[in-house]
């Protein structure tokens, strides 16, 4: 890929950066996808989810069979763009503005080279409950023999071997208050929720060679009233990476006090994506909008992969080369060209 196509890259990828897409505002970046995607000839749809956020559908024929998608929004805070030689540096930079830049600079060669069948997708949500995804359900009619979907997060241009399952659990426990120069008259609900978590430091989880390992993350702690009261309430999120019958939320109850208790607040299954011949594969250690996606391919064909690394996305220095955009746009040109070809066997089956 030239010089050209790889300035071409960033720059557009520079224009998307600068717009704020934190989950909850995406259609602020409207007006700049408007404008590549004017460039590249689409016939663009909006969908709208909620007020401000609109799921994005870009098509080149009435029949595509190929389906790019990836996300809009980012997650906070916004991390403003800066452009230096071939390196990019801000918020969406890899996670997911890099791929919508590389998916559209594949789209682009694949139109020089006279390929239509194809569309785009961008959703929004994914950050956080994937409202975008599910919305986006209503659009399949507009896209009914689609081959195989091409997701779009940072891989480090491999192919996802699948993704671990998800489960958001809230912990509650429930204290008695009084004054802290008589704690004996209380029952700290925090001290009963820093042992109760403690003792979840013991899970174990299984190690999947496909999928990865089982883990979880405490991701916020709440409670007390006042330093100087004994807190009558507290309760932690966490959220755990779980693999086929995992246990962890029956550990999580039969380790709770006797003032505790479990809510679950969402979960999604583990997720195998197939194999395609000559592109390699890995395990990845995050989740996406893939499970929901592939219900827009005919057999749930369905594909992860794009330029950047995870270990950069949500982080202060999230960043992208334009050697990684053009070695992601090369790689899903032949992804694209992989399915549209199973497309066509298909149609001479038929």
């Amino acid at each position: 890929m030239s010089d050209r196509a790889r300035g071409w890259m960033l720059d557009r990828l520079l224009t998307l950066c600068a717009e704020d897409t934190t989950t909850g505002h995406e259609d602020r970046g409207l007006a700049a996808l408007h404008t590549v995607l004017k460039e590249l000839g689409a016939d663009v749809e909006l969908q709208r989810v909620a007020p401000g956020r609109s799921n994005v559908l870009a098509r080149w024929s009435g029949d595509p069979k190929a389906l790019f998608s990836t996300h809009l929004d980012t997650v906070p805070p916004y991390i403003a763009p800066r452009w230096q030689g071939d390196l990019l540096h801000g918020r969406g930079a890899c996670d997911a503005k890099g791929q919508i830049v590389a998916q559209f600079a594949a789209i682009r060669s694949l139109l020089a080279h006279g390929v239509t069948d194809i569309a785009w997708l961008g959703v929004i949500g994914e950050e956080t409950d994937s409202i975008g995804a599910a919305a986006a359900m209503a659009l399949r009619s507009r896209c009914p023999n689609v081959i195989g979907v091409v997701n779009g997060e940072p891989t480090d241009n491999t192919l996802a071997t699948g993704q671990r399952g998800t489960l958001h659990l809230r912990l509650r426990t429930h204290g008695v208050p009084a004054h802290s120069g008589t704690p004996q008259l209380g029952r700290s609900a925090l001290g009963e929720m820093v042992d109760w978590l403690q003792r979840l430091r013991s899970f174990e989880g299984r190690n999947d060679p496909v999928l990865g390992p089982e883990l979880w993350n405490l991701g916020t702690v709440h409670g007390g009233a006042a330093p100087n009261v004994v807190a009558p309430s507290a309760e932690a999120e966490l959220f755990v990476r779980t693999l086929p019958g995992c246990a962890f939320a029956q550990q999580a109850r039969e380790l709770a006090p006797a003032h505790g208790e479990v809510e679950t607040l969402s979960s999604c299954e583990a997720d195998l994506y197939p194999t395609l011949p000559g592109f390699p594969r890995k395990a990845v250690p995050f989740g996406s909008d893939a499970p929901q996606l592939r219900a827009f391919a005919k057999d749930r064909t369905v594909v992860l992969a794009g330029p950047g690394s995870i270990e950069l996305a949500h982080s202060s220095d999230e960043r992208i080369t334009g050697s990684e955009l053009v070695a992601g746009s090369e790689l899903l040109q032949r992804l694209a060209n992989a399915l549209l070809a199973r497309a066509e066997e298909d149609d001479g089956e038929d």
